[in-house]
């Protein structure tokens, strides 16, 4: 059986502006319907990245290929088959929401029944039904992302590019936009995202690729990057200090706090890690425990020294 195309393949990509060095040997793979983020610093190229299988940018060197087509020698092919939704808004502010869909529908030739229908479709699936006829001025933040994402869709494109889509919003309005994507991926449609947010890559990626400085320095999926860095534990609550007392000389690489009767023991996270706690423990004297992962902030902070950044354009940063 003939495995399926993947809907991204990258290999070897690299990006230069002059002297800098914006992407340096990026290697990876997105799987069709599924989400694909990467995370990394200001200025570690994932807007580029994202231009460049756009085809709005020109690769130094590498094989790229975007829904089964060339970048390079296949641009119309690609741009036919994605839909993308940068950091900023893409909307006429003085047109109103369906004739923003309409100009879109437009551009890609749709003809005049199959918009009419594309639109309604649009602005009921995004719940825009009741603002439709207004300016996309009068829209709140999250309203003008989700016409934005409309615009995208209208086309029924099957990959999608989301670069920093939730910048700016508020928590309401970012689990509106998540819900939206977990809804194109059930439908079969392939998600590449870039963002700072880590628990936004948390929530909606099956696979995350860590950038910085123009490489890709970690990839896997969230519980995958989470056990390649310390910070995991079992914290274990006692019934009373003796027994507290007890479990900690047991434990040697183990924090107690005495006050709060818990032990804090570390742990990778895995079964065989949990279990090698539970067989030193006396059930009688434990009143529950609880196991804690290391999160996406120490996986961010380990891989790339340094913490998330609020979240700023990558063209800001690029050397003319």
């Amino acid at each position: 059986m003939t495995a399926p195309t993947p809907a991204i393949e990258v290999a070897g990509l690299t990006k230069a502006y002059g002297d800098t060095t914006v992407l340096d040997g990026v290697d990876l793979t997105v799987p069709e319907g599924t989400v694909y983020a990467l995370l990394g610093p200001n200025g570690a190229g994932k807007t580029t990245i994202v231009n460049i299988l756009s085809t709005l940018l020109t690769p130094g060197d590498g094989e790229i290929r975007v829904a089964g087509f060339d970048v390079r020698r296949e641009p119309a092919g690609v741009r036919a088959a994605i839909g993308v939704t940068g950091q900023f808004s893409a909307i006429d502010e003085l047109l109103t929401g369906r004739e923003n869909l309409r100009l879109m529908a437009d551009l890609a030739h749709l003809d005049r029944a199959t918009t009419t229908d594309a639109v309604q479709a649009m602005l009921e699936r995004f719940e825009l039904l009741d603002a439709a006829d207004r300016r996309a001025q009068t829209y709140s933040g999250g309203m003008k992302r989700r016409l934005d994402l409309a615009m995208t869709l209208i086309v029924r494109p099957r990959l999608i590019f989301l670069d920093e889509p939730t910048t700016g919003l508020d928590p309401r309005s970012r689990r509106e936009l998540w819900a939206i994507v977990r809804e194109l991926v059930a439908d079969g449609v392939t998600v590449l995202l870039t963002t700072q947010y880590l628990d936004e890559a948390d929530h909606l990626a099956d696979k995350i690729g860590v950038l910085d400085g123009g490489r890709l320095v970690a990839e896997g999926t969230s519980a995958e990057l989470k056990r390649r860095v310390p910070g995991g534990h079992v914290s274990v609550q006692f019934t009373d200090p003796a027994r507290l007392a007890v479990a900690a000389a047991t434990y040697l690489d183990a924090t107690a706090d005495h006050d709060a009767l818990t032990l804090q023991v570390p742990s990778d996270g895995t079964v065989a890690g949990l279990r090698r706690v539970l067989d030193g423990l006396d059930d009688d004297g434990v009143a529950g425990l609880t196991v804690e992962t290391a999160d996406l902030d120490d996986v961010f902070l380990a891989l790339t020294g340094h913490a998330a950044e609020a979240p700023v354009s990558e063209a800001e940063e690029i050397p003319a």
